[in-house]
């Protein structure tokens, strides 16, 4: 199996995918000097712009939050993405053939189809060219079923066109003749999942149904979704496109492509049942709903929600006393029936892979969303979600309302029944309080509960022996540790014109080290006098200097840099190759790089004099002669190079 993807490659991504190009989709861009781009940044409200790009380099910044990187964590960030995922998805844009190392002997290896840019891009292409196709379709004369079913759930054309409903045919090939007049292949058509394999040959996989097209965060489609129209249509009620190299179930959220914006600023997601709850929400101003495709919601849509939530503290968000998460929250919505209790149940289960707080939403008439907004409104909607209530609370509520706790065999039922839950909550803290709340609903002392919670905590699994054993597994597995965030180092006092001067002579040396005077180069590991910045000229000096940037040059050179930074000054490195730089006239940038790294230089031979003079009235030049005459010198030496130096820049 393929491991990690060649550094060589992944450095070309970098060079090759166009950050302007990649951050533009996202950011409204405008030119803010040479070389430089800002907009309103993507990951915090902001009204004036303080997110800058600056392609020479490869880097972007946002002066109001902090965040920064390179293309490749812009993409990581924005779309919620694993570090292997947005390289492959910058690689299949730029095309670049990705190779990857063997896990078992470090070699270079394929990974497969899959990960093919361009077989992969095909595929893409594929699904693209058919959801056009299914949403041209709606609005023929064969759709008016489709249309019906629409209507009677109070959505129009334009929210039809908004998700990018369409519908399929009745006929056996209508979208197999169509992609093949594209130039899609019988192999290509097969392996995307669009069509069917049979004895008489290739059919449409999906014939007279209302269609969803399910699209990963990036907005590429990668699958659909079927309802069932007509009455003598003998397949499931909804049928999804099976398992392809594009479309895993148990990975894909739909609406996660509309949600992600809002899922990262706001921290919250609401996950619904369906497509239509979906639409409902987000048309009643939740747009934060998602919904899972044919199958439950799972460890592996968990890691695609945490990566949106950027859910990566360990220990629970704080909750606030209005009911709001510090640490984001996880609302699942469930029809209040037998089977949407069953659902929160599984849910329960989940809710461990999450550091968010996690609730449950639950009309008590049953209505789920789409119904919902239909009988009362958006409005309706929204007070559903803003009404949730924490999901191990429902959990344990539900299974309290199938006993009589006015008796005491109801009571001991009630308890035996949920002190498995509680016990199953790992944070203790949680645990703890929730042991406390049983107590209270069932009315019981505290320390009967406490005791059934431990009993229950160490009383093996009712499953079978296999689930005990992998249960055994599970729980042998390390709990991951609490990963602290890196600490960033403080950026010094601006007001401080040392600091000032020092930033600047760093920002030209990342930005433009091709107008940096050689110089710059025999300044000694003391020429920075302010502890942040001399940490980055330590990183620099690592790198090779700026004879080293020269020779690379643009955003090779930083990521030279950022390389041989430590953690706690990568953040500052990414700060200064993007930050704006006062000089804009493309003519005399080089003139500006020459007089502030002269200005720097200045400002070290200055402080050296300072340093001289103070060594030289502290000799005594009758007891130590000779001394006193080379501090003398070292001064008058010292003095001559500054004079130098200021008369260059005055010439």
């Amino acid at each position: 199996m393929a491991g990690l993807i060649k550094r060589e490659d992944v450095e070309a991504v970098r060079e090759r995918a166009r950050i302007e190009e990649i951050v533009s989709a996202h950011v409204t861009l405008k030119p803010a000097g040479v070389g430089s781009l800002k907009g309103l940044c993507p990951f915090h409200d902001e009204r004036t712009p303080s997110f800058h790009v600056r392609p020479g380099v490869g880097r972007w910044h946002c002066f109001g939050c902090g965040e920064g990187g390179d293309v490749i964590s812009f993409v990581q960030k924005i779309d919620g993405m694993g570090f292997t995922d947005a390289v492959e998805f910058l690689a299949d844009r730029a095309g670049v053939q990705l190779r990857y190392e063997d896990s078992r002997t470090g070699a270079a290896a394929d990974r497969g189809p899959r990960e093919e840019p361009g077989r992969r891009q095909r595929l893409i292409e594929a699904h693209k060219v058919a959801a056009e196709f299914y949403s041209e379709q709606l609005f023929g004369p064969g759709a008016q079923a489709g249309r019906a079913f629409l209507a009677e759930r109070s959505f129009d054309r334009a929210d039809a066109e908004h998700f990018g409903v369409g519908y399929a045919p009745t006929g056996w090939d209508a979208l197999l003749r169509h992609l093949q007049g594209r130039g899609f292949t019988q192999p290509e058509l097969v392996a995307s999942g669009l069509v069917s394999q049979g004895q008489r040959g290739i059919y449409d996989r999906f014939r007279g149904r209302l269609v969803w097209p399910i699209r990963d965060v990036t907005g590429a489609v990668i699958g659909f979704g079927a309802r069932r129209l007509y009455d003598d249509d003998q397949g499931p009620k909804y049928l999804n496109t099976p398992e392809t190299s594009l479309y895993k179930k148990s990975q894909v959220l739909y609406g996660i492509d509309l949600a992600k914006k809002s899922i990262a600023q706001g921290k919250r997601v609401v996950i619904v049942e369906g497509y239509t709850d979906v639409m409902a929400a987000h048309l009643s101003g939740v747009d934060s709903a998602v919904a899972t495709c044919g199958t439950a919601f799972g460890g592996d849509h968990a890691k695609v929600v945490r990566r949106l939530l950027g859910d990566t503290t360990a220990g629970g968000g704080l909750q606030l006393a209005s009911g709001a998460s510090l640490g984001g929250e996880v609302i699942f919505t469930f029809d209040g029936d037998a089977a949407g209790q069953k659902a929160a149940v599984r849910a329960f289960g989940e809710d461990q892979r999450f550091h968010a707080q996690t609730f449950v939403a639950v009309e008590p008439g049953g209505m789920d969303p789409c119904e919902l907004r239909m009988a009362r409104g958006p409005e309706a909607v929204r007070a559903l979600v803003d009404g949730r209530q924490p999901l191990f609370e429902f959990v344990i509520r539900t299974t309290l309302d199938t006993f009589d706790l006015d008796t005491v065999e109801g009571r001991v039922g009630a308890l035996r029944a949920a002190a498995p839950l509680v016990a199953g909550i790992r944070d203790r803290s949680m645990q703890l309080g929730y042991s406390r709340s049983l107590a209270r609903w069932i009315g019981i002392d505290t320390e009967d509960v406490r005791r059934e919670v431990a009993r229950a905590a160490t009383a093996p699994s009712r499953g079978s022996r296999q689930d005990q054993r992998q249960d055994q597994r599970r729980d042998a597995r390390p709990e991951p540790e609490a990963v602290p965030a890196t600490p960033v180092l403080a950026a010094p006092d601006p007001r401080d014109p040392v600091a000032r001067l020092e930033r600047q002579a760093l920002i030209v040396v990342l930005q433009y080290p091709q107008h940096v005077p050689a110089s710059f180069d025999e300044l000694g590991e003391d020429a920075f006098g302010v502890p942040a910045w001399r940490a980055v000229h330590d990183a620099v000096r690592a790198a090779g200097g700026v004879a080293a940037g020269r020779e690379v040059g643009g955003g090779r050179w930083v990521e030279t840099v950022t390389e041989q930074a430590p953690e706690t000054v990568v953040p500052l490195v990414t700060e200064l190759a993007v930050a704006p730089v006062p000089e804009d006239r493309e003519a005399v940038i080089g003139a500006y790089v020459a007089d502030v790294v002269r200005a720097l230089v200045d400002l070290g031979l200055t402080r050296r004099i300072a340093d001289a003079k103070s060594r030289l009235q502290r000799l005594d030049q009758e007891k130590d002669p000779a001394a006193y005459q080379q501090a003398f010198t070292d001064l008058l030496a010292i003095e001559q190079q500054r004079r130098t130096l200021r008369e260059r820049s005055e010439s």
